[in-house]
């Protein structure tokens, strides 16, 4: 579920935000329109408990898949892009459910000896589904209905495999808490991480190809920095998540913080050689993406069923405050220091280590 959850993320953003601009709308019409995926996630995010409860996960990602499906089908039908706003509220809502509760599920239904193997394989997935898309849509082509077609084919195709009888299924339960933000103070180790992530990613992917640039690299050079810093996520999960099925989870997430702390204050020195900076950004961010899939493993080891799903509610809470306030914050400290995008990620991730320093008994 995570591969075709990022296989339809990677191919949606460019189809929309190309389709636009053939359309003739700038950058801030597309970011508008872009920002209604945000809104639907965000939207729906504290009712999942709710929906996991009366609905169980694989009737309400059945249902959400389907629904995603058809909205894909609606988008080429309008000539304008008015409809397009409320239709991407609409398929950011369903994709919200497909990811909290899939991911959710598969945390419930797995092992703590393999937990951190199995979350590193899932984000690990939904990374090369990411990337899979763009290039999935240079084959299909842009023009005509073809890529929303294919899109909603892969939707309906993934919804008709949660249908067979020997997929194990967690029973509906309800949260023990009956408000969200308790959980706030229950899991604040993995809700923090999924804010730092979100901050961080968005933020990298944003300006690191810019910080290479503005410090002498060609753009060809700076984007391939970047696409080698992503490929060091999406090697490095599933031997970290082993490592962390073997070892006390606390003390690596400490140690993963500490070791992207202290690679984030290399850059500076890094990106004047090239040679030094691949490898550096290729094994800071596996050890920076990690936190994540090492805290959820953490999260799912302690808690069960619908506090579990109230924990990932509340992470895509964090996850869409951290996308749209980590870019704004380091375009600021960009401007205010021509290293301040590494002076920026080192501290976040310094401070992040503090967490499981202090709070020994939430991890």
């Amino acid at each position: 579920m995570g591969l075709v959850f990022g296989l339809v993320m990677g191919l949606g953003a460019p189809l929309f935000t190309l389709d636009l601009t053939d359309r003739g709308y700038g950058a801030g019409m597309v970011a508008a329109n872009s920002m209604m995926h945000a809104l639907g996630a965000l939207a729906m995010a504290p009712f999942m408990p709710l929906l996991a409860t009366r609905l169980g996960p694989r009737r309400a990602i059945f249902l959400a898949l389907v629904g995603g499906s058809v909205t894909l089908l609606l988008f080429p039908l309008s000539s304008s892009i008015w409809p397009w706003f409320p239709l991407r509220i609409l398929l950011g809502a369903f994709c919200e459910i497909i990811l909290v509760l899939s991911e959710s599920w598969l945390n419930q239904i797995t092992d703590n000896h393999a937990r951190g193997r199995v979350m590193g394989l899932y984000s690990t997935l939904l990374s090369v589904g990411i990337a899979i898309g763009p290039a999935l849509l240079s084959v299909t082509g842009r023009q005509g209905n073809l890529p929303f077609w294919g899109t909603a084919a892969i939707l309906l195709l993934a919804a008709a495999a949660t249908l067979p009888p020997w997929m194990i299924t967690p029973p509906p339960a309800a949260p023990t808490q009956h408000k969200l933000l308790r959980y706030l103070w229950l899991a604040p180790i993995a809700i923090t991480a999924t804010l730092l992530i979100a901050m961080l990613d968005g933020a990298a992917t944003s300006f690191l190809a810019l910080y290479a640039i503005q410090s002498g690299w060609s753009e060809r050079a700076a984007t391939l920095l970047l696409s080698v810093m992503l490929l060091g996520a999406t090697v490095m999960q599933v031997p970290i998540g082993w490592v962390g099925d073997r070892t006390n989870r606390r003390y690596l997430l400490i140690i993963l913080a500490l070791m992207a702390c202290g690679g984030a204050l290399l850059w500076p020195m890094a990106i004047r050689q090239p040679a030094l900076a691949y490898p550096l950004l290729f094994v800071w961010d596996g050890a920076f993406a990690s936190l994540y899939s090492v805290a959820m493993a953490a999260a799912g080891n302690r808690y069960r069923d619908g506090d579990l799903i109230a924990i990932y509610a509340l992470c895509s809470l964090a996850w869409g405050i951290g996308s749209f306030t980590g870019p704004a914050i380091s375009a600021a400290a960009m401007q205010a220091s021509p290293h301040g995008l590494a002076l920026f990620a080192a501290t976040l991730c310094g401070l992040f280590a503090l967490l499981p320093l202090l709070l020994k008994k939430s991890v």
